[in-house]
């Protein structure tokens, strides 16, 4: 009953972490987008933890994990099935390492999370009605579905080699990642962002606010993985930390050297994204790699974030936030680092590694064009010229988020 109550606990310390991840994610998108806009992202924030939460209720727990199923596609019934008595729910917790209770709302907290990476990179253009029921689709049936392939016990995780993901690399940041590269796509860029075919810089109004999410999200990566240990062992949880911190510094550090060299200039906003990098990097193998391994998966991660936000721009693709480079691009280079480095490399691992990433790829590709495309020719996703223009918090939602200060913006 002890060790039962220490993981329990440990369990729970970790769902509050994650589900303080959400504010370092508002943080960060109104930081790094501009003031007449704020209002706007604030409320998508808050309708996905919210409409996530009950979605992950309702229908998304018993569809990733509903038991025997034929490794696809799988359903528990509607509502937490859970024992009512307090002797069952003390027998399952035993069986579990923590209470049922404990798992479905850690596993809630990361189901909101992919819809939140999709609101950073629409930022700024996206109408707000097509944007919530996206979120009621992807957040309540695809990502469930596509998580039941690897930690439902699914196909993936029926491979000869299993597929690995430790807390998430793929099934949780490419997942959302792949999503906000179709949304952006069929949404085009924002008015301003390419003239001449060059990408223009377009400022976001509080980097200060910006720096403390991404602060914020490191600390609540502390719970993000530590967590998926599912337990409060000693041994593997403080190694998952060590490993997930290590990560993050080092991604840091590489990306704004990179940048620097590259541009030069100190650029503040490459090396926040740098550490988010480094932690969507380690995220998968957190609790397989060595400290070594760690900041080479993590400074690796920092060169691919500089890379990859040149690349969306070259493809004249807009994402205000970075959101493909650190959760798709580094969420794919952490997933198959799971290969390369660690106790599970091999080559069979990496082919494994591989096919899940082709595998969620797939899915998240089909069906997140599906929905938006399908919202595009009927009710529209884009806001007017004007609205755009003037800001979305006016238009949609009749109010400013500083009521008494004023930015002259275009």
């Amino acid at each position: 009953m002890e060790l039962l109550t220490t993981n329990n606990v440990w369990m729970m310390v970790c769902t509050g972490l994650v589900f303080f991840m959400h504010l370092g994610f508002a943080f960060l998108e109104i930081g790094l987008t501009r003031q007449k806009n704020t209002i706007n992202i604030l409320f998508k924030n808050v309708f996905i933890i919210t409409v996530g939460l009950l979605l992950y209720c309702l229908v998304g727990f018993n569809l990733m994990y509903p038991g025997e199923f034929n490794g696809f596609l799988g359903f528990a019934g509607f509502g937490l099935e859970s024992p009512l008595t307090a002797e069952g729910a003390l027998d399952l917790a035993y069986n579990e390492g923590y209470t049922y209770w404990t798992d479905f709302l850690f596993q809630g907290m990361f189901a909101a999370t992919a819809a939140t990476i999709v609101s950073g990179a629409v930022a700024e253009r996206i109408k707000i009605g097509p944007f919530m029921i996206f979120t009621i689709l992807y957040v309540g049936l695809v990502y469930p579905i596509a998580g039941s392939w690897k930690w439902g016990g699914g196909f993936l995780d029926s491979l000869e080699t299993p597929f690995y993901d430790f807390a998430g690399s793929t099934l949780v940041h490419s997942v959302g990642g792949w999503a906000a590269l179709v949304a952006i796509y069929l949404l085009g860029a924002r008015i301003g962002k390419f003239k001449d075919g060059k990408p223009q810089a377009i400022p976001g109004h509080n980097i200060p606010l910006a720096t403390a999410g991404v602060l914020i999200l490191w600390l609540g990566w502390f719970g993000f993985n530590g967590g998926s240990v599912l337990s409060a062992d000693p041994a593997l949880t403080s190694l998952t930390l060590v490993t997930t911190c290590l990560a993050a510094a080092a991604g840091g550090v590489v990306s704004f050297i990179t940048s620097t060299l590259m541009y030069k200039n100190y650029d503040l906003t490459m090396f926040l994204n740098g550490i988010l990098g480094g932690l969507v990097g380690i995220t998968a193998g957190a609790d397989q790699m060595s400290p070594t391994d760690a900041i080479l998966i993590g400074a690796i991660a920092g060169v691919i974030i500089v890379l990859g936000v040149a690349l969306v721009d070259k493809m004249k693709l807009d994402d205000p936030v970075g959101a493909v480079a650190v959760h798709l691009i580094c969420g794919i280079w952490g997933t198959l680092a799971v290969g390369i480095f660690g106790s599970l490399a091999s080559g069979a691992q990496f082919m494994s590694q591989l096919i899940g990433v082709a595998s969620y790829a797939a899915i998240c590709i089909v069906t997140s064009f599906l929905i938006l495309f399908i919202l595009k020719v009927t009710i529209g996703i884009r806001v007017s010229e004007r609205e755009e223009l003037e800001g979305l918090d006016p238009h949609e939602h009749g109010m400013s988020a500083y009521s008494d200060f004023r930015l002259n913006e275009h």
